[in-house]
């Protein structure tokens, strides 16, 4: 009897080839290949080749008749912005996918969370990671010592969703899905067949009793969320903790909320008793500030929450040939792009320069207004000339070297004014006595870098 062939799935898009290769052929992502045990589908494949159909007719209700989700319970996080991300909080029934770095608070944000939700309801905290004694070490720590939080330790897929069925707990934390395989099959955990058939067993035991489920997930070197595409797809919520593990504030955002906005976002800062959100960030931000050349306020919008933040740039001789661009907090190929732009349409020249970018306090900017106090950094740190330490900027810039619009400019120009600020920098559409209107790239700089 012939061998049966293993199939190669790509990890990130599903496709499935008959033999390895470096490059997915479907998506073209790099090593996202996964040997994956063949599956006999004879039996299906001579079913549909006979019409034979084997299931039975769905039971189904007129639409007035369904209780609609939001009408269910929200479970309250105890931190009023990430309750705003989640949409009010864990919604009964609901299972999210909370992803991150390794070490930037993951497990402590949780830990947190299940302490407040233990207060009122029966909470269960997984670990497929950890020792019973380092999570009580955790536990002690946050002050999370309630007779109503309970643990254990398990990579049962199987054990674990029997568990949620029992319908014995409120709320329960995995950590984390990459840790768990079914009896089933004998793939190691963390392939891609282990982990998209433990998520629908999790998820179809959540669904049945009402039970709210956080699941952890792995992410990859580039910050996206290692396995299979499928399991964003499975879940509900999918929750993006971002922002440096070494210090500086960290940002929790939804990237995908059925029951909610995704424009919302929590900002937060470690100390010693755990993870503390930050009520006003402009502050904090800007306290430690000094007015040097190269530097820049922004005023940008964090979801629907406007925060002043400091643009840092330097700009030094190439020594070695190829000039160098780098950036923290800043997508290194929207600088590559400004800078092209501002070669092109202004006097200014940056082929022989190395480009540095900063943004202060860890935020990572995904701001298209962000363009204009960019450009001015550089201006700045190129001409050795400082703008003026009560002007705030932003506004998007185009090829063409125009200043486009701003969502959300009247939120931009509020924040500023609570921070003593006297004028914004800012495209000339805004009407408000406030903004300083600009048109263009090379006549903004000509006007305010070149005193």
């Amino acid at each position: 009897m012939a061998k049966s062939k293993s199939t190669y799935v790509c990890s990130n898009c599903g496709a499935s080839f008959s033999k390895w290769s470096g490059k997915c052929e479907n998506c073209d992502e790099w090593n996202t290949l996964v040997e994956q045990a063949p599956v006999d589908d004879s039996g299906a494949k001579s079913a549909i080749a006979r019409g034979q159909i084997s299931g039975k007719v769905l039971d189904y209700v007129s639409i007035n008749d369904i209780i609609p989700s939001d009408s269910k319970a929200r479970l309250s996080t105890g931190f009023k912005d990430l309750d705003a991300v989640l949409g009010g909080g864990f919604l009964a029934g609901s299972v999210s996918l909370l992803t991150g770095q390794p070490g930037i608070g993951k497990s402590t944000l949780l830990m947190q969370i299940c302490a407040e939700i233990s207060n009122d309801y029966s909470v269960l905290y997984i670990s497929g990671e950890e020792s019973a004694g380092q999570v009580k070490l955790r536990a002690r720590r946050l002050g999370a010592e309630s007779e109503m939080l309970n643990f254990a330790s398990s990579t049962s897929g199987n054990d674990i969703a029997k568990t949620i069925e029992s319908g014995e707990f409120k709320f329960v934390v995995i950590d984390s899905i990459q840790t768990l395989s079914m009896n089933e099959l004998t793939s190691a955990p963390g392939t891609v067949s282990q982990v998209t058939n433990c998520g629908n067993l999790i998820i179809r035991a959540a669904k049945m009793t009402d039970t709210a489920v956080v699941i952890v997930g792995h992410v990859t070197k580039d910050g996206s969320l290692a396995g299979p595409k499928v399991l964003e797809h499975l879940v509900d919520v999918v929750i993006n903790f971002e922002g440096d593990r070494y210090g500086g504030f960290k940002t929790v955002r939804a990237i995908k909320n059925r029951f909610g906005s995704t424009t919302e976002v929590s900002i937060f800062e470690m100390n010693e008793d755990g993870l503390a959100e930050v009520q006003n960030p402009s502050a904090a931000l800007l306290a430690e500030r000094q007015n040097t050349d190269g530097s820049i306020i922004l005023s940008t919008v964090e979801g629907t929450r406007p925060i002043l933040v400091e643009i840092q740039a330097l700009v030094t001789d190439t020594n070695f040939g190829y000039p160098k661009r780098t950036c923290s907090g800043f997508d290194i190929n929207r600088l590559n792009l400004l800078i092209a732009v501002i070669e092109r349409r202004t006097r200014l020249k940056l082929s022989d320069k190395d480009v540095f970018i900063n943004v202060v306090g860890g935020i990572r900017l995904q701001d298209a207004a962000a363009d204009l106090a960019v450009c001015l950094a550089i201006a700045s740190a190129l001409a050795k000339r400082k703008l003026s330490e009560k002007y705030v900027v932003f506004g998007e810039v185009g090829l063409g070297g125009e200043v486009r619009s701003a969502f959300r400019p009247d939120q931009r120009i509020s924040e500023a004014k609570k921070l003593g600020f006297t004028h914004a920098i800012a495209p000339a559409t805004i009407k408000d006595p406030f903004v300083i209107p600009v048109k263009d790239l090379r006549n903004t700089l000509v006007k305010y870098m070149n005193r």
